[in-house]
């Protein structure tokens, strides 16, 4: 297949500029080597001198001789970012989310990728079914690190099982080339009750943690049920106890880790720690939070981030209050005007009582503020899926309408589509606005924000 590598846009001041590359130009190759990707683009430019073989727009070809600093780049913007097609998704698996959406949804939301590229670049988990020998063997050369992988099971007959490809169980052998070539790896377990729980959480905890420390951390993650299950796998939700079992099982793991390694290397995710109404761990236990995608320690972080920000507020109001003791000054000394400013917050009911929690600690601190707390239920997807990530516009509006709102409204930026402001339902935030009659903050992900946003910095 003959690839283009299609110029979108060049930086002023750059190599490319000054070479006179421009948009709607094709990049053939470099150095007599055709391009496959932006992984082969990068490693070919790496050198301080070479050659680029560019056509122009009306068929012209230019050989362009470029000295440079290793370390440079050309400055080049491609209109495919990864510089080929997106691989999708050959497995069948039995807790496929794309496969509980329902119809009528924007394509882009029914492609599901299994790139080991995109696990580079953007952090995205792969089954490893999708990767050749040659793909394996680029990624040794370049080093590409770290690659995200879902394992599911370390057995790999019941591998098969899950991912519906018979192939999935020899797949797990190209992380032994992996491990042997030093790349760093993250690994992911969907937990689906009585398939991969139990003994073979266990037995699969076990085999992986053979490929410490080039695998860095594995978190366990409960699949989430829709309600738009019909003709799928039959699988059944995890009750209190089930929660309780799985955390056991992970902290004894995390016992043996931090002892003989340094880590605690295995995490659960915070859906296990509300459904089992145990504590969150300290944040200690997260290892830096190298699971923070797939939900480990997301609220831990946010409340440490919240607190610290709290804290700060503080300690400025005292030094602003100087030596009248007692006397407040400004708003960041929690001045009670009398007439409380009213907002309000809206999430998905899994962070809804932490939210709610923070939110008391800022009226303590601001008794001026008055912050009313809305806990959305997922009716489009079902009641089972509680991430404010998930939560359509439809939600919002239908269960936010007649509600005092106040002056204005935040809701988590991961509502929202990546740097649009559309909801999963296509409803966009002006739409949610007009209907509510109330100005939308989005607030990103941080505790700092979150406080920053409630005071209006």
């Amino acid at each position: 297949m003959k690839r283009e590598h299609i110029v979108k846009s060049v930086k002023p001041d750059s190599i490319a500029r000054e070479m006179e590359i421009g948009a709607g130009d094709k990049i053939l190759s470099i150095d007599d080597t055709e391009i496959e990707d932006i992984f082969d683009y990068q490693f070919l430019i790496q050198n301080d001198y070479i050659e680029v073989l560019v056509e122009k727009p009306d068929g012209e070809q230019w050989l362009l001789e470029i000295d440079k600093d290793p370390d440079d780049d050309l400055g080049i913007e491609f209109e495919n970012g990864l510089m080929d097609e997106y691989r999708h998704c050959r497995n069948h698996c039995i807790f496929c989310f794309i496969d509980q959406m329902p119809k009528g949804m924007r394509d882009t939301l029914y492609f599901k990728d299994d790139d080991s590229r995109l696990s580079f670049l953007q952090g995205n988990y792969v089954t490893l079914t999708n990767m050749s020998e040659h793909d394996i063997d680029r990624i040794c050369r370049y080093h590409l690190s770290p690659i995200n992988i879902s394992f599911q099971t370390m057995n790999p007959e019941l591998r098969c099982k899950m991912l519906n490809n018979r192939f999935a169980g020899e797949a797990l052998k190209k992380v032994d080339r992996l491990f042997e070539a030093g790349i760093v790896m993250n690994g992911q377990i969907v937990l689906c009750k009585g398939v991969n729980d139990g003994a073979e959480l266990d037995f699969s905890i076990k085999e992986l943690m053979r490929y410490l420390p080039h695998l860095e951390s594995v978190s366990v993650v409960p699949v989430g049920l829709s309600r738009f299950r019909e003709g799928l796998y039959p699988l059944e939700p995890f009750t209190k106890e089930d929660a309780k079992e799985v955390l056991r099982t992970i902290h004894s793991y995390q016992t043996v880790c931090y002892r003989k390694y340094g880590t605690h290397f295995v995490h659960a995710s915070d859906e296990w720690y509300i459904l089992a109404e145990e504590e969150l761990p300290e944040q200690e236990r997260y290892d830096g939070y190298l699971q923070l995608e797939n939900g480990v320690g997301m609220i831990r972080l946010l409340m440490e981030e919240f607190q610290d920000a709290l804290n700060q507020r503080r300690k400025d109001a005292v030094k602003a209050v100087g030596k009248a003791v007692g006397k407040a000054v400004g708003k960041d000394a929690g001045k009670d005007t009398g007439t409380p400013r009213v907002l309000s917050l809206a999430t998905g009911y899994l962070a809804y009582p932490y939210i709610k929690d923070m939110c008391r600690r800022v009226t303590e601190v601001y008794p001026d503020i008055d912050i009313r707390v809305y806990a959305i239920r997922n009716d489009f997807f079902g009641e089972r899926i509680t991430v404010s990530g998930l939560l359509t516009g439809q939600d919002i509006r239908d269960q936010l309408v007649g509600k005092e709102l106040g002056g204005r409204l935040l809701l988590p930026q991961n509502v929202l589509r990546s740097g649009e402001n559309v909801f999963l339902d296509d409803l966009t935030v002006a739409d949610l606005e007009e209907t509510l009659q109330v100005p939308i903050y989005i607030v990103k992900s941080s505790g700092y924000d979150f406080l920053n946003s409630i005071l209006e910095d």
